[in-house]
């Protein structure tokens, strides 16, 4: 895995350390080892919200989400993320599943950062061209039924090193490069090389994009106190090559991206979320989240969206959802729920999922499972599921 420097500061070496405990903390994907981990980590991260929606932008009802504008990176949010997910297949008709996730961390808000102390010459020359408050990301996976490989990379934002960039839009971290074309996501290409594993894919799209949510306002918690800025690109057509541990493989299939961005992601009293992105064999998507409430409050909140490639869908609400789990898989010390099912009567669907590869396990900084799963009961089909928090 190569290693992108970054140059720290005295000045932004507390924000660094902070921004990444509050990603950790963010993304739910990884418990504390013991209660007083817990405790510090819980107060660090309650204290980091107060008047969150006093310095980082709020997630507003009233904003419309608009192309191609909302394909860039929105800095005044706290945390954002673009994120592809692959079913495909080689030449002798191996199934694979493919990951990319480009995640961008605020370290510290705009006017904070802007109001910082008086700056010698050399002191703003600097800040002109190396110090940052916004901090990259990027996660890459390869599974297979037999094998998941996961590398990472992280990196300040600067152009040289990690950015999103219009003309074309170019979505990158070093080498990692997702390229649009104009200020649009498809057309695109997308390369990552690792060190075990590469992929070189082309990416189009046709179907309009899906707003989740009410028009791209996606509520996560029952009482509408988080939400974020949601929307989603279920219909892309892939093809290109794979290389797994230096033997290369043609493939082709079908991708779904999903671009999502929040001033704060989960409340008090959430632990973690179970999300599916789900293909079926009658030509529609289903997008399916669970954000759980931790054990002593026995919540969960729900949501879906069903989506055709005309453009049209229909919200799922949490009251006509049901889900459970039939299975687990103990990985290391934590047990991830590998096989559920799922019931939408409204919607007459009734279906099983199980995982492709139960040990796709995500085993970098933040630690996650993430992998490809097949469909089966009122309708066929594959998709992706991740689940975060356990």
């Amino acid at each position: 895995m190569a290693i992108v420097q970054i140059q720290i500061t005295r000045k932004n070496i507390t924000a660094i350390i902070l921004a990444l405990t509050i990603s950790f903390m963010l993304f739910a994907c990884s418990k504390a080892q013991n209660t007083e981990q817990a405790v510090s980590m819980g107060k660090l991260m309650g204290h980091s919200q107060e008047g969150a929606g006093q310095t980082y932008t709020p997630v507003e009802k009233s904003r419309a989400i608009s192309f191609p504008q909302d394909h860039l990176a929105h800095n005044d949010f706290r945390q954002e993320w673009w994120y592809l997910t692959a079913n495909l297949e080689t030449e002798q008709g191996k199934k694979l599943g493919l990951q990319w996730t480009q995640f961008r961390i605020a370290l510290t808000p705009e006017e904070l950062f802007s109001a910082s102390d008086e700056k010698t010459e050399n002191e703003q020359s600097e800040k002109n061209s190396w110090v940052s408050k916004q901090l990259y990301m990027t996660h890459a996976a390869v599974t297979t039924q037999e094998q998941h490989f996961a590398e990472e990379r992280w990196s300040r934002q600067h152009p040289m090193l990690a950015d999103v960039s219009t003309a074309p839009l170019t979505i990158k971290i070093d080498n990692w490069r997702w390229i649009g074309t104009g200020d649009e996501l498809f057309p695109a290409s997308l390369a990552v090389d690792g060190d075990q594993f590469s992929y070189q894919l082309s990416l189009n799209a046709n179907a309009p994009y899906q707003l989740q949510g009410e028009q791209g306002y996606s509520i996560k918690s029952a009482d509408g106190s988080v939400a974020s800025h949601y929307y989603s690109q279920p219909f892309i057509q892939v093809s290109g090559q794979v290389t797994l541990q230096g033997e290369s493989h043609q493939v082709t299939g079908e991708a779904w991206l999903d671009r999502e961005w929040s001033s704060q992601f989960l409340n008090k009293d959430q632990a973690g979320w179970d999300w599916f992105a789900l293909r079926l064999d009658d030509g529609s998507t289903l997008m399916l989240f669970q954000l759980r409430g931790e054990p002593d409050s026995e919540t969960s909140f729900y949501s879906g969206r069903r989506m055709f490639a005309d453009g049209s869908g229909r919200n799922i609400g949490s009251d006509e959802i049901a889900i459970e789990v039939l299975d687990w898989h103990q990985i290391d010390t934590s047990r991830y729920p590998i096989s559920w099912k799922i019931n939408i009567p409204s919607e007459s669907i009734q279906l099983t999922t199980q995982a492709l590869n139960p040990d796709a396990k995500i085993p970098l900084s933040i630690s996650y499972w993430e992998g490809p799963v097949v469909i089966s009961g009122s309708h066929q089909g594959e998709g992706y599921m991740e689940l975060t928090g356990y």
